[in-house]
């Protein structure tokens, strides 16, 4: 923008700045309906990151695509919402806090409606995309607006009540998900969202409509967000498609890679010469920042592509419903919510670098534990590392975001909580997609080494034939039977090799965290975290 015209927009900014007076904190039954319209908006934003988990064989069959395909429905929308994030700092200042927040509601519960009708895999995607676009918002919102409902001194119990919403939903999402899928049908995992998504915007709005935010109006680094939607799109495209299409085999794949490798260097050249960066990646030049962001978004690839395969496995290998297999993802919420209020008490007196590491010992150990699943496997042994995994989600966010926001001033702690969020974020659409793909890779390798041993001559394989035949199935019926069984065991397998090599992978992780050094401004870090 010339001169000429920046000129009156910041004078006329600066004297909005002046005369704005932030809102009194509410009071009374305002207060009490005020915190649950932005926990019911908050509670059904993170719902519907994990609903759709337990969910995705039989939105698979009934769209008539492989499960595999069918976790293109939950990347689709991590990826969309990872590139939202970053906007939401310029959208508030452009539009306020408060219609941003009830108008994203209303928009995320109208693609919750469209979820619902799609009868094709190519629709059904392009709502989740819908969906994550509007969600971006919603969370780093839901807390401004809390904390301006309540006093200062009590910001803390503010924060509490809304870290205790978004643990919840993780809790319920599987159960619900699950229940739903079973007893009624999938399209009403994303139905039930629209009486909730209504209630929660027309109760904001009512409340909060008169405490609207400033606005000022900012310049729009268009390139820097057209660049950053062409190179992830196109590297999460690649990453799902990767299997289908032979890789690199593939003059697709070979197209879709070089747009992403090309659109990533434009971005960082085009991000680091605008003065007004969508994405500020000089932050990156921190020391903490890029030190605590690799840890945090590896680990966070890894828990979601390991959320994402258990379900799947549970599903199409061991005989469980939808429903049992949100049985045994429930847990990973109950320690949570448990541990994390000690956590947030503690968090400026124990150096947050033990916390995490911790949490990274512990989440190895469980998927240590996890490595040893067998086809026999029972309910109760499957359930438990997932509780345990609770304990170590607890210790893993906030001291995470601590590290990579303590000492970042405070002007630009926005920017880098946008940027690390979306990193994360990012980083578990990408850890699904390679997740998935090398189970199936893998599956495909212990399946070959299997049949090796059942040639002809085999008498095991030779008495297992006959006692098929025995039962009345026909010869065909019997070798399907065996590749059935071929089959569990190599998807298994897999799943172990998938559980081990993540184990490792989070030991590594260890001395990515201390690399970074322990700041003075661990407090002011967790609120600014907690915000995104």
């Amino acid at each position: 923008m010339p001169p000429s015209q920046s000129q009156p927009s910041a004078e006329f900014a600066a004297m909005n700045e002046s005369t704005y007076e932030a809102p009194a904190p509410l009071k009374g039954a305002a207060l009490l309906l005020g915190s649950l319209s932005l926990a019911l908006a908050t509670f059904m934003n993170v719902l519907d990151s994990s609903i759709a988990n337990v969910s995705i064989p039989a939105i698979s069959g009934d769209l008539g695509v492989s499960p595999m395909q069918g976790t293109w429905v939950i990347t689709s929308f991590a990826v969309a919402n990872a590139i939202s994030v970053p906007l939401t700092g310029w959208l508030t200042q452009r539009f306020g806090a408060v219609r941003l927040f009830t108008t994203s509601v209303l928009l995320f519960t109208l693609a919750s409606w469209l979820c619902g009708f799609a009868h094709s895999l190519e629709m059904l995607i392009a709502c989740r995309v819908l969906q994550g676009l509007v969600a971006g918002p919603m969370i780093p919102l839901s807390q401004t607006l809390l904390l301006s409902s309540f006093p200062r001194a009590r910001a803390g119990t503010a924060l509490a009540l809304w870290g205790m919403t978004t643990l919840v939903a993780p809790v319920v999402g599987p159960l619900l998900g699950g229940w739903i899928t079973d007893n009624v049908r999938w399209p009403w995992i994303f139905y039930m969202n629209v009486p909730i998504g209504l209630f929660a915007a027309f109760l904001t709005w009512s409340i909060y409509a008169k405490r609207e935010t400033q606005i000022r109006k900012l310049p729009i680094d268009t390139v820097g967000l057209t660049l950053l939607v062409l190179w992830v799109g196109a590297l999460q495209l690649m990453l799902d498609k990767g299997k289908e299409l032979d890789w690199f085999a593939s003059g697709q794949i070979q197209l879709l890679a070089l747009v992403a490798g090309a659109g990533l260097a434009f971005f960082i050249a085009w991000e680091l010469t605008d003065k007004h960066p969508v994405v500020d990646l000089r932050l990156f030049a921190r020391r903490n920042f890029t030190a605590g962001v690799i840890a945090l978004s590896v680990s966070y690839g890894l828990f979601f592509g390991n959320l994402v395969l258990l379900p799947l496995w549970l599903q199409q290998y061991m005989g469980y419903s939808a429903t049992d297999a949100g049985m045994a993802l429930a847990p990973v919420g109950l320690l949570a919510i448990l541990l994390t209020p000690v956590v947030g008490r503690n968090i400026t007196r124990v150096d947050p670098r033990w916390m995490a590491s911790g949490a990274f010992v512990v989440f190895a150990i469980v998927l240590l534990m996890r490595a040893g699943f067998t086809t026999q496997t029972d309910f109760g042994t499957i359930m438990i590392p997932t509780l345990l995994q609770g304990g170590a989600l607890a210790f893993f966010f906030i001291p995470l975001t601590t590290l990579i926001l303590g000492g970042v001033a405070p002007e630009r702690m926005p920017a880098a909580a946008g940027l690390s969020n979306f990193v994360r974020i990012t980083a578990g659409a990408i850890g699904t997609s390679i997740t998935t793909t090398l189970w199936e890779s893998r599956a495909a390798m212990h399946h070959h080494h299997l049949v090796e041993r059942l040639g002809l001559g085999d008498p095991v394989a030779g008495e297992t034939l006959a006692g098929l035949a025995a039962t009345g199935l026909s010869p065909e019926q019997a070798l399907a039977q065996i590749n059935r069984l071929i089959d569990q065991q190599a998807f298994t397998r897999a799943a172990d090799d998938i559980f081990l090599a993540s184990a490792l992978i989070f030991i590594l992780l260890i001395s990515s965290v201390w690399m970074v050094r322990r700041t003075g401004q661990a407090g002011a870090a967790v609120d600014a975290g907690g915000a995104h």
